[in-house]
């Protein structure tokens, strides 16, 4: 971080209480909070200096439109095979006990490119875009939560695969590890919104979006769930945001203890990875979850990925998985 960054980074009841007083005077903000909920940033609208820190929603900045590169060199650096798979033991084995029933295992990556972060920031194309001066740059096509007057919805997503493999639509929706995941992380979703709104369906229910990447097109599954938020719930908004975390789709079930077997098993800190971003306009919220993440260590760029481990998992597609989702998606 450099000297001249503006902003302060808050503890858990600093966000808390920032986004309860913007959000009940109305006052639109940005806010970042990293994977653990401890960490994060509240930022005004009037605040926000691109010189630090920029978020995109669904939409490209007008300069940006016409960025591109001749050829994006993009080479990854992964864990081993021989490095995953102790790890990987060590989380079904949880599952096997019974501690857990879906693991979010993930691992750093280096990447070597030739673009900066704000490069990749300008280059990416996704459904929420944030870059941080010197910290990290997130593409990140996952929703956490969407507000709209009262309706809170939630859009887990759950299920990865090469959109270039024949019938990939086919394999993906019925493939028995993938059903299982899916099923849990909704059941989990729709049990975290049970505790802040009322009312609550699963209106979509595993359907697929596809992503273009500068390695290959992916097909991901997803499904819409959603609930009724008490009146007044505004002056509450940053307990109901702590309430949902962290997102379900990125740690598993049951969520307690699914936190503690991660803790053991990846070996790193996770940061900002995983957390969320996302941004209240005064009336309505929308938030993304912090994947597709570089961060900057130093000189070196560090790429964090994973995936959702079952019973039903297999060793060498879950480490594939991993691989798979280091990408800028290049529209």
């Amino acid at each position: 971080m450099t000297k001249d960054f503006p902003y302060i980074l808050l503890d858990k009841q600093q966000i808390k209480e920032q986004i309860n007083r913007f959000a009940a005077l109305q006052t639109p903000f940005l806010f970042i909070i990293d994977y653990k909920a401890e960490h994060g940033y509240v930022i005004k609208e009037a605040a926000l200096d691109e010189r630090f820190v920029r978020f995109m929603k669904d939409e490209t900045d007008p300069d940006e439109r016409n960025y591109s590169v001749k050829a994006l060199q993009w080479q990854v650096y992964p864990v081993s095979l021989q490095e995953y798979q102790p790890k990987f033991e060590s989380v079904v084995a949880q599952i096997y006990k019974g501690n857990s029933f879906l693991v979010n295992l993930t691992q750093p990556a280096e990447v070597k490119t030739d673009l900066s972060l704000p490069d990749l920031y300008r280059l990416g194309r996704a459904k929420y875009k944030l870059w941080l001066k010197d910290c990290f740059v997130v593409f990140s096509p996952e929703t956490f939560v969407r507000i709209e007057g009262r309706t809170i919805s939630s859009f887990p997503m759950k299920g990865t695969i090469d959109a270039s493999i024949p019938d990939a639509e086919e394999i993906i929706l019925h493939d028995p590890k993938e059903m299982a995941e899916h099923a849990t992380i909704v059941d989990l979703i729709r049990n975290d919104l049970s505790q802040v709104a009322e009312d609550i369906s699963v209106k979509r229910y595993r359907y697929i979006d596809e992503l273009i990447t500068n390695k290959q097109n992916l097909l991901q599954v997803s499904s819409e769930i959603t609930g009724t938020l008490p009146e007044h719930y505004r002056e509450r908004l940053g307990d109901i945001l702590f309430a949902l975390l962290p997102a379900g789709s990125i740690c598993g079930a049951p969520k307690r203890k699914t936190l503690e077997i991660i803790e053991e098993a990846e070996g790193y800190e996770r940061g900002f990875y995983t957390g969320i971003c996302g941004y209240y306009d005064g009336e309505n919220l929308d938030a993304g979850v912090m994947i597709r993440y570089a961060e900057q260590e130093g000189e070196r760029l560090i790429f964090k990925s994973g995936g959702g481990i079952t019973a039903q998992s297999d060793l060498t597609k879950e480490y594939e998985e991993l691989i798979q989702k280091v990408y800028v998606p290049v529209y």
